[in-house]
Parts: structure tokens; sequence; C-alpha cells
């Protein structure tokens, strides 16, 4: 027989663990009850939590990033997860995962591929749909802009450079640096990407433009495309 939440010792329920003991202290199927609210006749909010956290293909069964590109119908198949409670679930990783992009993009000088990496890597290394950005700089590498290129099923290998640069043109930024990801989880730069770069550098230098680098980011960290070139 299943104990509702209210049935439960005081101190194991989660929302008095969190205000006792902080939410360090709180499992991953109680904090993801709290975001669930309610259960059902059947279920506590913390089973059908754990049975949201069985959705997780990954051979890590503490690895929460599977929530990250979770749909609102893969979460809708558990028993006592409707629409909303899917979006709530949603929303709140959308939330996590904006935590960790940088607050202010205001005097951030790029001296490095690293400093790029550090920049976007959180953001992009476990995204699991391909996609191109581009920072554009001033003269002095300070950021300007960070664009979305190509999002999703777009084949990256297969833009343009009009594409790339055009934004740069707009606001008549002197310098370009391009970032996408792998989600294979392999940051090794692929033959297109090769290619596709020595294109960009060749249509740039045209306008007048400078592509800086092309860093590529995955799982297992960040490569720069250029170091080769």
């Amino acid at each position: 027989m299943t104990l509702k939440m209210k049935e439960l010792p005081s101190s194991e329920r989660p929302y008095e663990k969190l205000e006792i003991y902080g939410a360090k202290k709180l499992s991953n199927s109680e904090l993801l009850a709290i975001i669930i609210k309610t259960g059902t006749k059947e279920d506590s909010a913390i089973n059908i939590a754990q049975k949201v956290l069985k959705l997780n293909k990954s051979k890590n069964i503490n690895d929460l990033r599977f929530l990250q590109n979770i749909t609102i119908e893969e979460l809708s198949e558990v028993k006592g997860i409707g629409k909303i409670k899917a979006m709530q679930i949603i929303a709140a990783c959308e939330i996590a995962k904006r935590m960790g992009a940088p607050i202010n993009l205001q005097n951030i000088k790029i001296k490095s591929s690293q400093d790029v990496a550090n920049l976007l890597i959180d953001e992009l290394k476990y995204e699991k749909r391909e996609i191109a950005k581009i920072i554009l700089l001033n003269s002095k590498n300070i950021v300007q802009k960070i664009i979305d290129i190509s999002y999703g099923g777009t084949n990256f290998a297969m833009l343009e450079p009009k594409d790339v640069l055009h934004e740069a043109i707009k606001i008549s930024a002197p310098k370009i640096i391009i970032v996408h990801n792998h989600p294979s989880g392999d940051s090794t730069p692929s033959l297109e990407d090769f290619e596709l770069t020595k294109r960009l550098i060749e249509a740039a230098k045209i306008l007048g433009l400078e592509i800086l680098d092309h860093i590529v980011i995955a799982e297992d960290g960040a490569e720069s495309i250029m170091k080769y070139i």
C-alpha cells in the first residue's frame, strides 16, 4: 500500500525536509515531487516523481540531464503527470539551464578559445540537438552579441557564409567567433566542420571581417578548429 504524502512522518515530507534541512538534503525524487505538488489516489507525488526518473535512459540513474530534452508527450505517459505538471517540470528545467548562462554580456572580453568555451559550454554540452551560434565582437574583442544561426534539425555544415556573416555586417562587428555543438558527445571537428570554417574565413576576408575562432562543444569538452587551420 502506497502512503500518501500527508501520511508520511513530517520529517520525511519533502516540503518539511526542505524547510528544516535545506534543498541539498533532498533526493532527486523529493525535489521533483515538490514541482509535481500533488499525487493521485494510487500514487503519492514522490512515487510519481520516481516513475518520471525511470524515463532516464542513461546508464547513470542519478543523471538528471535527460530532463533538459524531455517532451510534454513523454512526461504525460507517466500516470499522474498531465499536461500542466509536464509543463511545470519542463519550465523548472529551463530555469535551471538559464541559470548557467551568463547574466550579462557587457564587458566580456575574449582572450582565448577557453574563454569562448567557458561562455557557452554549460548551455551546449548536453544539448541533443545541433545548435550553432555566432559571437560578434568589437575591435577590442569585447562581446557585442551572441546569436543563434542554426537550431535543431538544420545541418550546420550546409549553411552558406552569408547566413553566418549577415548579422556581423548589420551591426558592423569586425570580428566573429563561431560555436556549435556535437550532440554525439564527441567534440572532435568533422571534415565538414573544417571545410565550412575555411569557406567562412575566405568569405569574411572579402567583407573585411575576421573569423577569430570556431569552437566545437560536446559532452567531452570543447575543441578549437582554428588551431588546425
